[in-house]
């Protein structure tokens, strides 16, 4: 039931972040434009992702721990970083 819990209070982030990647889905394909700058794609993803690790930096959690969420939100994009949010386990 704990476990029940602690997924439902995380559920408005998953929403905010399913939300912001539909739309941004829909805007555009690429986190870059033609000339180099960054689309909306990209600084969400971006906003996203440094949220994700100033998160997992305050985390006291042990180092081995950490080096994997952190890989896991480097090599997973939009992925990643929803997946940390969701089910890390943080407080």
């Amino acid at each position: 039931m704990n476990k029940l819990t602690s997924l439902a209070s995380r559920l408005p982030v998953a929403m905010l972040s399913l939300t912001l990647v539909f739309s941004v889905l829909l805007s555009s394909c690429s986190g870059r434009s033609s000339n180099g700058s960054l689309t909306i794609f990209g600084v969400i993803y971006l906003i996203i992702a440094v949220l994700a690790f100033l998160s997992l930096i305050k985390q006291d959690w042990s180092i081995g721990k950490k080096i994997v969420w952190g890989l896991i939100i480097w090599f997973f994009p939009f992925g990643g970083s929803i997946i940390y949010f969701l089910f890390s386990g943080r407080r």
